[in-house]
């Protein structure tokens, strides 16, 4: 079985991206199921409703999101309603929406875990905790999961991998924007690799204009950040997992241009 896993979809740029490339990358790599992390797929922060079906329509399967899963207040009902867009699974009980979800594909089923980390960010329930509640759950019916771990600092992000090596079929790492080359097998069986990147335009600062960027970083005023639009690409990899035993065959990184 192969997946496509994509990295943070940022604005109208990432979404022209994904539609235009998904349909492709289906072809050339014969894919079986596509996750794609969504939080940034609405003006380059948060998601709505209508933004999620047309991503749905693109033919992403199953979307993650993370920290900025609540900046656009509509979606909280939307949330509630599909299970197979997800929000973090370790925010605290009574947040709307999944954490995770199985969904069918051909002759196998696939579970999906949305993580987000607590170095530097927000602070949530403890995701190695959490994750293994999900594990629990999601294993009695597969042995295909793949966990999005949505976290600023690089060590939280490989300390899980370590944590779930040999208990998942993938970690994989979203949030900072940023492609990491670290795309490896563990030594039992995970696909892992720090940071998906982007999907969006590349001629930015991780996906908003570079002027109004070296604005505020110079000035430190108030700056508006308005998205990029140049030199758009799809960032992500696609995981080849043996169907029985959940394990990881192979990860390979990929960046296209649109």
């Amino acid at each position: 079985m192969k997946i496509l896993i994509i990295g943070d979809i940022v604005g109208r740029p990432g979404r022209n991206a994904v539609e235009e490339l998904i349909p492709v990358l289906r072809k050339e790599e014969a894919l079986d199921l596509v996750i794609a992390n969504a939080e940034n797929a609405a003006g380059g922060s948060g998601v709505t409703p209508r933004i999620a079906d047309e991503l749905f329509k693109y033919g992403i399967d199953v979307m993650t999101t993370g920290d900025h899963i609540w900046n656009r207040k509509e979606v909280f009902e939307y949330l509630g309603k599909n299970s197979n867009i997800l929000r973090p699974a370790n925010y605290p009980n009574g947040a709307p929406g999944f954490g995770s979800c199985v969904i069918d594909k051909k002759s196998a089923k696939i579970g999906v875990i949305n993580l987000a980390g607590r170095v530097f960010m927000d602070s949530v329930e403890c995701p190695f905790r959490v994750v293994r509640e999900e594990i629990d759950n999601i294993s009695k019916l597969t042995k295909i999961i793949f966990v999005d771990i949505h976290a600023e600092a690089t060590s939280e992000k490989i300390a899980l991998g370590w944590y779930l090596d040999g208990v998942v079929s993938c970690v994989f790492g979203t949030h900072t924007h940023i492609q990491t080359a670290d795309e490896r097998i563990l030594p039992k069986g995970t696909a892992y690799i720090t940071d998906l990147g982007m999907t969006g335009p590349y001629d930015s600062v991780i996906g908003r204009r570079v002027d109004q960027i070296l604005t505020r970083f110079v000035t430190q005023l108030p700056t508006r950040f308005e998205m990029a639009e140049d030199n758009v690409k799809l960032a992500g990899a696609v995981v080849e997992v043996d169907e029985k035993s959940g394990k990881a065959l192979s990860i390979k990184r990929i960046q296209r241009p649109l």
